[in-house]
């Protein structure tokens, strides 16, 4: 329990300066560390045609985001297709079938990095360090950039908030339309914040021992060559770098095809560490952003002490799953394991990359106990336990308005979240969100399990229904681990899951959004002692609960005929 334990206790003591830093970061206002980034940024806003200091209606904002996604999209389509003509190709890879370009592109554009490919084998050093690794940079910094302004939003917009933070009362309506402006948000994120976090990991993750190199790989002898397998060629690459966006940008997917088990990208019980610190440090970090950016300190206390109480409950069902249940008495089990690390080592893993959408794996999760992999189902599921870059905290806001709807129907209140009504258009969009998920999920499960030809998995049982559902909910959640098990290198699976991915991120960034701007529009009231407090540990506790009956509600007969019934059946055969 120590490697928790330590865990916890540096991210707090980092996340919270790192945190304050970000808030000051997105505000806009000048720093000292101007004199630093300020050449850099001008260039590129001279070059978008965007003054910083000028703001955009949400609809705006939401435009920019989309239509950036579209021209690289695009792009990285392209490459991935064509990467056989391109340069920086010493392994001479081949082009990508059009399916899994899609998919790829799809994948990595959505900060999923949902992998049907092995990263050695399929892509050339351009596209891993250009579509990939490019799109593991931008893609994380979008989605902070979008909860940026969808808490600007939420507090009336970004001339209110600076007006209510030095207790001014002079906004005017046009000015609570104002959500930022998109292009400095992903702009000033990315030079000075991302990108340094970047150069430091890449920096430490080298010293590890990963490789950091554009030379072709060295051929090896095996010990036991064969006739068949006389040679074996050693694929190398810039990988260090990679690894560190994969892991700060709650990315996850690898250079090499098994992700962080492989010893190449993860080589030593440190390495391991710091690629676990990463996974979490920054969506942590935005986490303590909240309350400096938005001025109201209870309110981040509230949003950090919830995602706490969660991501300790569910990390702690893993790490007993894999150590003290009773599908650990045969040693067997352990198959799929990080054997190097230990079983806890895998848990923990497995439980801080659900709970923040980072989709790597230093184990094979099809190897996991059921309720292992329970809990990392559920972990999607809720998709707002830290969550990836941005993504977490916005699928927490989702829950935080309809706890509030449903906490003023419950005290006959009429709901209001920090002075703003919510009334029927805002539930409207937000029962989308909440319909969407299971139909999307589910639906896709459902078809894909109905036609075997389709299906591809190695488990015909009741594991086999967790593989393909887990395949379905990873990709909605923007995850991108798997349990593997599945032939997912098909049309069927690179399309579907691609229709999957794609709902699973725009909606779920662009309608809190537009949520937002919609209250920011009404006139704010007082708040009084009839007033719904939100920054209470009580609607913490409801909130928690929503969240969770939402998801056993939605989902619980597919959980049952899945890991559960696994679990039962694998219990029954022990005790035999």
């Amino acid at each position: 329990m120590v490697e928790p334990l330590l865990l916890l206790a540096l991210l707090i003591l980092l996340g919270w300066p790192l945190g304050r830093y970000l808030a000051a970061v997105m505000r806009g206002a000048p720093m000292r560390s101007d004199v630093m980034f300020a050449w850099a940024e001008r260039p590129l806003y001279a070059l978008l045609g965007t003054r910083p200091q000028v703001g955009m209606s949400w609809r705006g904002y939401a435009g920019a985001f989309l239509l950036s996604n579209l021209l690289l999209a695009l792009a990285v389509w392209v490459i991935f297709m064509t990467q056989a003509w391109l340069p920086l190709n010493p392994d001479g890879v081949p082009n990508m079938s059009w399916d899994l370009a899609l998919h790829t592109m799809v994948s990595f554009l959505t900060n999923t990095n949902q992998q049907h490919y092995s990263g050695q084998a399929q892509l050339s050093y351009l596209s891993q360090m250009t579509g990939i690794v490019g799109l593991q940079v931008v893609t994380p910094i979008m989605g902070l950039a979008m909860v940026a302004a969808t808490l600007r939003g939420l507090f009336g917009g970004r001339q209110a908030m600076a007006q209510e933070q030095s207790r001014s009362n002079t906004a005017d309506a046009k000015a609570a339309i104002d959500v930022g402006n998109y292009w400095a948000d992903v702009i000033r994120a990315a030079l000075r914040f991302v990108l340094p976090l970047c150069l430091v990991w890449s920096a430490l993750l080298t010293w590890q021992g990963v490789p950091a190199t554009l030379s072709a790989g060295p051929v090896a002898t095996p010990v036991e060559a064969t006739t068949e397998f006389k040679e074996q060629k050693i694929p190398l690459g810039p990988v260090a770098p990679m690894v560190a966006i994969k892991q700060l940008g709650s990315n996850g997917g690898g250079w090499y095809g098994p992700n962080s088990s492989v010893p190449l990208e993860n080589p030593t019980p440190l390495s391991n560490f710091l690629e676990l610190f990463a996974i979490a440090i920054i969506p942590v970090s935005i986490v303590f952003m909240v309350a400096p950016f938005t001025g109201r300190r209870k309110f981040g206390t509230m949003v950090f002490g919830t995602m706490l109480v969660m991501s300790v409950l569910t990390a702690g069902i893993s790490l007993w799953s894999e150590s003290n249940s009773a599908t650990t008495l045969d040693l067997a089990l352990m198959e799929g394991k990080e054997v190097r690390l230990g079983a806890e080592a895998s848990a923990l893993w497995a439980s801080t990359t659900t709970q923040i959408n980072n989709g790597s794996v230093n184990s094979m999760l099809d190897s996991a106990a059921p309720l292992t992999g329970m809990m990392s189902m559920i972990n999607m599921l809720i998709n707002a336990i830290w969550g990836g870059v941005g993504c977490g905290l916005m699928q927490f806001l989702v829950y935080l308005m309809l706890s509030v709807f449903l906490a003023g129907l419950m005290t006959g209140r009429t709901p209001e979240l920090f002075g703003r009504k919510i009334e029927g258009p805002e539930v409207k969009l937000l029962a989308v969100l909440v319909l969407l998920q299971p139909l999307v999920i589910l639906g896709f499960t459902a078809v894909t399990l109905a036609v075997p030809s389709l299906t591809g998995n190695s488990n015909p049982g009741f594991h086999g229904i967790s593989q393909v559902f887990y395949e379905y909910v990873s990709a909605f959640a923007n995850n991108g681990s798997g349990f593997e098990g599945l032939g997912d290198a098909t049309v069927w699976w690179n399309v579907s899951c691609a229709i999957v991915l794609a709902l699973g991120r725009f909606p779920s960034l662009v309608i809190p959004l537009a949520i937002s701007a919609m209250l920011a529009s009404k006139r704010r009231s007082p708040e009084s002692s009839g007033t719904l407090q939100v920054e209470t540990p009580t609607f913490a506790i409801t909130l928690i609960g929503i969240a969770v009956v939402l998801t056993l509600l939605q989902f619980m007969p597919v959980l049952v005929l899945g890991p559960v019934a696994d679990h039962l059946l694998l219990t029954e055969l022990l005790a035999r």
